[in-house]
């Protein structure tokens, strides 16, 4: 696979791996051909292990390279990402507050952001958009970085970043078309808006690619600044929607140790 990719150029990597993490979001959405529902404790377990991805992405592929890429340049290595995470947290702090977006499993009159007369399939599609906006931006900024040509980015490290995003990009599919059917939608529509949470992922992640390749100076921000995104989305999203049944918890606390492992596994192993 590493040598496939390397003959394109880091901006068409960058859309290839964004591709396939939109893809899986459709192979999750896809579940709604299947069944009307999944099993509560099931789902609660893939959003866990989605989140355990996240974790462990945020710092083996991101925070971690920015670190290392800020010592090189000569930065100040714990200002750089300081800056960089905490600028990731406060973007993804004001779209969500700004942002009208639904919750999966909650009212109408509880949805987030500037309050509009938009139809709930659209505020649960929003939603989930909100969760992919960080992560296309990581796998773009990731390519990006390897061909700054610095040691501590590497090919094979962005390819494991964007296949832990793919894997954790399944739960997030289903989460939205299956909800949708259950409120009577039909699967043809409930699969379409359940996809159409992820094409944001190929933008975010062409535009990562562009901005740190016109931009080098910037790229150790860059990485923790979509470390901190992807914390942010993890905290106030992920962990909690997982962990909303009580019975349920220690089974999420594993699934999440799963994720976690399994993105662990990835980079050390392609990175």
């Amino acid at each position: 696979m590493v040598e496939w990719i390397q003959q394109f150029n880091p901006i068409m990597q960058a859309l290839l791996a964004t591709l396939f993490t939109w893809g899986v979001t459709a192979a999750g959405a896809a579940l709604v051909f299947l069944q009307r529902e999944i099993s509560p404790k099931l789902l609660d377990g893939m959003l866990g292990f989605a989140a355990g991805v996240m974790i462990a992405a945020s710092f083996w592929s991101l925070l971690a390279p920015g670190i290392e890429m800020a010592e090189q340049l000569g930065h100040v290595p714990w200002l750089t990402a300081t800056i960089g995470f905490m600028g990731g947290g406060i973007f993804m702090r004001l779209t969500d507050r700004f942002l009208p977006h639904l919750h999966p499993g909650l009212a109408l009159e509880e949805s987030e952001g500037i309050k509009t007369s938009w139809q709930r399939s659209t505020l649960l599609v929003l939603a989930i958009t909100l969760h992919n906006i960080p992560e296309g931006l990581a796998v773009g900024v990731a390519f990006g970085a390897v061909a700054a040509d610095l040691p501590s980015a590497s090919l094979g490290g962005a390819i494991a970043l964007a296949i832990g995003i793919g894997l954790q990009n399944f739960p997030e599919g289903a989460a939205v078309s299956l909800p949708l059917r259950r409120e009577g939608l039909s699967r043809g529509r409930s699969f379409f808006l359940g996809q159409a949470s992820g094409v944001v992922e190929p933008i975010a992640g062409v535009f990562g690619a562009c901005f740190v390749l016109k931009m080098q100076h910037v790229l150790p921000y860059a990485l923790c600044f979509a470390a901190g995104a992807m914390i942010f989305v993890v905290v106030e999203e992920l962990i909690p929607e997982s962990q909303r049944k009580q019975a349920n918890i220690d089974f999420v606390t594993m699934a999440t140790l799963a994720g976690f492992a399994t993105m662990m596994i990835l980079d050390v192993a392609l990175g």
